[in-house]
């Protein structure tokens, strides 16, 4: 079901200096601060080339710079992770198998929202014969549930692109193309993109106040949340509301705008 990205987008990404998995060690940043912008994918090329002159750098393996993920998060019955997401609390969990569909490998992973706004983000690899084994004592240890709490609740397909910072002080990842599959409901997010700023602290960015000069604002977004408040049943829905109608928004605009 991921999709492919645009042909112009792939265009602006070629124009960019390589980096490695090596080099994007350098930047892992397992415990940062987060920063969501979401906008039309026809602004990316733009942005991008202002990106690359600028002196940003892009993951490539391969010849490959765009890569598509597919991710199956977990929660309980009653949607309780997403549920601490809804009503704005912090110490809160996402739990995900994520699996890269073009370079291989899956992992499980498990990120912590703390009280202090941080997203820490703690993983295990479950290609090996343990792997499950090491996926249950993680879980077990950084969070409160276990395996027998939580369920898959939802496949979150996309494309992403991986850039970091002319200095390797930040980690900028661009997703487009998401699709969403719930049981029998789907749902395809077409035209736009979800930009996420990781930085060890917030500081000044070349990205950041590109958003800034374009007027798109941050955005509290999560693809999980996004997901299980647009296609799921029976869970509260409304602090997400906004982030649908913006999404929507955007769509409409694209829509409307006429063709060159």
């Amino acid at each position: 079901m991921v999709g492919q990205i645009k042909e112009n987008i792939l265009k602006a990404l070629n124009h960019f200096d390589g980096l490695t998995l090596a080099d994007l060690d350098r930047v892992s940043l397992q415990n940062r601060m987060d920063t969501k912008f979401v906008f039309a994918d026809s602004l990316l090329p733009e942005v991008l080339d202002k990106l690359r002159i600028a002196g940003y750098k892009t993951l490539s393996i391969d010849g490959v710079r765009a890569f598509r993920y597919s991710s199956v998060y977990f929660d309980t019955d009653d949607f309780s992770l997403y549920g601490r997401h809804a009503a704005g609390k912090l110490n809160r969990y996402k739990v995900r198998r994520r699996n890269y569909v073009d370079t291989g490998g899956s992992f499980f992973e498990i990120k912590f929202k703390n009280n202090r706004g941080r997203t820490i983000k703690s993983r295990v690899g479950l290609d090996s014969a343990d792997g499950m084994d090491n996926a249950s004592s993680l879980l077990t240890e950084k969070t409160p549930y276990d395996f027998n709490s939580l369920h898959e609740q939802i496949v979150v397909d996309y494309t992403r692109i991986t850039l970091t910072g002319p200095d390797f002080k930040e980690r900028l990842t661009i997703d487009a193309d998401l699709a969403y599959v719930m049981g029998d409901r789907k749902w395809q997010v077409e035209g736009l993109v979800i930009a996420e700023l990781k930085q060890n602290r917030t500081a000044a960015s070349v990205f950041s106040k590109l958003m800034k000069e374009y007027q798109i604002r941050s955005s509290s977004l999560s693809k999980y949340c996004l997901g299980i408040a647009a296609l799921a049943e029976n869970v509260k829905k409304n602090s997400f509301k906004p982030q649908l109608l913006m999404i929507k928004k955007i769509q409409n605009d694209i829509t409307a705008r006429p063709r060159q």
